[in-house]
């Protein structure tokens, strides 16, 4: 916990101090995942729907190359669903963790002509993320019977900079993710569209010993979020 509060200290302290040029705030659909083999594919029908909100900013280092920041609240997790009896019967399962995620990206502007403040851009780089809060649920059909239940997500105490699991269990999430984005986006001045990948590249949840065996139990994690500039 005295590191998760840190790392926040230190963004926000970072983030309020810079001299920064441009700060838009930032919502969207976030479309979630997780990985479930050696190389790191998933399962289409695992989608789940989730959410982004929060703060951006960027800090002018030059009209066509720039670095961002912010503060994002973000929604992953992932589904399973499976069906018997020709459909009639089904077993369904979520878990929608919330994170507190700190993005740090290089942004390669592509202005349209003249205009100073629109035009298309590219952009990637390395993400944090610490559990805060979710909850996973379960849903069972069997003939006339449906049952449902529902409890929070407990995120364990593993230290982020092991290979190793500190304290894992199936029915617990690693506290801390981090990995890569990499987006596109349009600037009309007034908005901001973006599209982002986001590549995990830490276990979320196994018990492996060795974090590094494989790339299964890792977040992908698809957003399109609209965003508005302030003061321009």
């Amino acid at each position: 916990m005295k590191k998760t509060l840190f790392a926040l200290a230190f963004t926000s302290a970072f983030i309020g101090n810079a001299d920064a040029q441009l700060f838009y705030g930032q919502g969207g659909l976030n479309l979630s995942n997780i990985s479930n083999s050696a190389d790191g594919g998933t399962e289409d029908n695992a989608v789940l729907p989730s959410f982004n909100v929060g703060l951006m900013a960027r800090f002018g280092l030059s009209k066509e190359v720039d670095l961002e920041s912010g503060i994002l609240f973000s929604g992953k997790g992932a589904k399973a669903e499976t069906f018997f009896n020709s459909g009639a019967d089904y077993i369904k399962a979520k878990f929608n963790p919330l994170y507190i995620e700190i993005p740090l990206n290089l942004v390669l502007n592509i202005p349209f002509g003249k205009e100073k403040n629109r035009g298309i851009f590219i952009y990637g780089g390395p993400y944090v993320a610490v559990g805060v809060a979710g909850k996973s649920t379960l849903e069972t059909k069997l003939g006339s019977l449906t049952t449902n239940s529902e409890r929070d997500i407990k995120f364990n105490n593993d230290d982020p900079f092991t290979s190793q699991q500190e304290n894992a269990a199936y029915d617990k999430l690693k506290r801390f993710d981090g990995g890569l984005n990499f987006g596109a986006g349009l600037d009309l001045k007034s908005v901001i569209v973006k599209a982002n990948y986001g590549l995990g590249l830490t276990k979320i949840g196994s018990t492996q010993e060795n974090n590094n065996a494989n790339d299964k139990n890792k977040y992908r994690v698809f957003s399109i979020s609209l965003c508005i500039p302030f003061g321009r």
